[in-house]
C-alpha cells in the first residue's frame, strides 16, 4: 500500500500516512475551503488502510488551528479508526496543544469523549 502524503498549505495541514511507518500525522492549520473536498482522499486510504493495519498505529493530531468543517471530518477519520482498534489491533491518538491554546484543549477533550480510541493529550510547552 502506497503512502499518503500532502506539504501543508496557509489553509491545509501537512498528511502524512505512511503505512510502513507506525506514525501517521495530521498537523498545521485546516481551514480549507472545502473540508469534505479535502479530506475525502485520506478518508479513501484509511478505508484501505484498515483492512490490513500495523499491529501497533500511533495517530498525531498537531493542529495549530481548524474549522467546524474540518472538526467533522476529523470525527469521520477518528470513527475509522476505532475500527482498527475492534480488529484487536493497537492504535493510540495523540493530541498536541499549545499551553496557553485553551480553545485546542478543550477540542481534543471534547474528541476524547466521544472517541472509542485511546486518546492522549499532549500539552506542549
Amino acid at each position: 500500500m502506497d503512502a499518503y502524503y500532502l506539504e501543508a498549505t496557509p489553509k491545509t495541514p501537512k498528511l502524512d500516512f505512511n503505512p510502513d511507518a507506525e506514525t501517521f500525522l495530521i498537523s498545521g492549520r485546516s481551514i480549507p475551503e472545502n473540508s469534505i473536498e479535502f479530506y475525502k482522499p485520506l478518508l479513501d486510504w484509511l478505508d484501505k488502510y484498515v483492512q490490513n493495519p500495523l499491529e501497533s498505529t500511533i495517530f498525531e493530531i498537531k493542529l495549530e488551528y481548524f474549522n467546524t468543517s474540518s472538526s467533522k471530518c476529523l470525527v469521520e477519520i477518528f470513527r475509522k479508526l476505532e475500527k482498527i482498534k475492534e480488529q484487536g489491533k493497537s492504535i493510540t491518538i495523540d493530541w498536541y496543544y499549545e499551553e496557553e491554546d485553551e480553545d485546542m484543549e478543550e477540542s481534543g477533550e471534547d474528541f476524547k469523549q466521544i472517541i472509542k480510541v485511546p486518546f492522549k493529550m499532549v500539552e506542549i510547552k
